[in-house]
C-alpha cells in the first residue's frame, strides 16, 4: 500500500523550511513595497498640493481630494493589495510543501474546482460588489461627505466599503446600496459647481451701460468674499443673453465651491438688481395679457 504521506529525514525538512523562509521573505518584501508606494502616493500627493495654484489648493482642502479622502483610498487599497498578497503567498506555499511530502494534489485540486464553481455561482453577487468596491476606491468616484446621484436614490455619502456603500437622502432616510448594482455615479461635490443667473431689465434700457453696472458688482461682491471658500473665481458676466418682448436678460456665471452655487446665486441676483436700480436702470415691466375676445 503505498503511503499517503512521503516524508525523508532530512530532506523533506530542509526543503519545508526552505519554502517556508523564501514565503516569509517574499512576503515581507512584498509588504514592504506595498507601503513605500502607499508612503510615496501620499508624499506626492502633499508636493502636489503645496505647488498648485489657490483655487485648486481650495478645491482639495473642500473635496478632501488632497488630503483625508486622498489618504484614506490609498491605504484602503494598501490594504486590499497586502490582504490579497498574504492569500496567494500562503496558498502558494500550501501547495509547494503538499508536493514535497508527495501528497497527490489532483483529487484535492479537482474537489476544490468543483466546490470552487458551485461557489462561484453562489457568490458571484458578493465577488461582483468587492471588485466594483475595489475600483470605485481606486479611482476616486466618490467619498464620504460627496452628494452623488446612483441613478436610484440621491444623497449624502456615509460610508464607503468594499461590498457596500451607505447614503442619507434629502428626507435623512439611510440607503444601503450594493457597490455591484451601481451602475452609474452623478457627484455633485467633486471639482466645483457653477451658479448661473438671469439678471432681467427693460427692453428699452441700455444692455451695454447694465453689463458694465454687473460687472462692478460681480467684482465687489468676489472681493469681499474670496477669503470665505466659497466663490473661486471672479463671477463672469457674459452679456446678454435673451431679448423677448419687454424684456433683456443678462447671464452672469459664477465658479463656486462644491453645492454652494444655491447661495452665490441669490446673492448674485439680490446685488444685481440693487446694483441695477442703483443705476437708475429699470427692470423689466410685465405686460399682463389682453383678456380674450367675447
Amino acid at each position: 500500500m503505498t503511503p499517503l504521506v512521503t516524508f525523508t529525514w532530512p530532506e523533506s525538512a530542509i526543503s519545508i523550511g526552505v519554502v517556508l523562509v523564501a514565503a516569509i521573505i517574499l512576503r515581507v518584501v512584498l509588504r514592504r513595497a506595498i507601503k513605500l508606494s502607499v508612503s510615496a502616493s501620499i508624499a506626492a500627493a502633499d508636493r502636489h498640493r503645496t505647488s498648485t495654484s489657490r483655487t485648486d489648493q481650495l478645491l482639495g482642502r473642500l473635496t478632501g481630494t488632497a488630503d483625508e479622502r486622498h489618504q484614506a483610498r490609498v491605504k484602503t487599497l494598501g490594504s486590499v493589495l497586502t490582504n490579497a498578497v498574504d492569500i496567494v503567498i500562503v496558498l502558494i506555499a500550501l501547495l509547494t510543501i503538499l508536493r514535497i511530502l508527495a501528497i497527490p494534489l489532483e483529487p484535492l485540486l479537482a474537489a476544490s474546482g468543483i466546490g470552487g464553481i458551485a461557489l462561484a455561482f453562489g457568490a458571484q453577487s458578493l465577488v461582483k460588489d468587492y471588485i466594483s468596491g475595489i475600483l470605485m476606491i481606486f479611482e476616486d468616484q466618490f467619498g464620504v461627505g460627496d452628494l452623488i446621484n446612483t441613478g436610484e436614490v440621491t444623497g449624502t455619502v456615509e460610508e464607503v466599503g468594499l461590498r457596500v456603500t451607505r447614503l442619507r437622502d434629502a428626507n435623512g432616510q439611510i440607503w444601503y446600496v450594493r457597490n455591484g448594482e451601481i451602475l452609474r455615479v452623478g457627484n455633485q461635490s467633486q471639482g466645483w459647481s457653477t451658479g448661473m443667473v438671469d439678471v432681467p431689465i427693460a427692453s428699452t434700457e441700455d444692455p451695454a451701460k447694465a453689463i458694465a453696472v454687473l460687472r462692478t458688482m460681480a467684482a465687489t461682491l468676489y472681493e469681499e468674499n474670496k477669503d470665505e471658500g466659497v466663490l473661486l473665481e471672479e463671477p463672469n458676466v457674459a452679456g446678454v443673453n435673451e431679448v423677448r418682448a419687454g424684456v433683456t436678460t443678462i447671464r452672469i456665471f459664477a465658479k463656486t465651491a462644491p453645492n454652494q452655487h444655491w447661495g452665490v446665486q441669490r446673492e448674485l441676483l439680490e446685488r444685481g438688481v440693487q446694483a441695477l436700480q442703483a443705476a437708475g436702470i429699470r427692470g423689466a415691466t410685465i405686460i399682463p395679457l389682453a383678456p380674450p375676445q367675447a
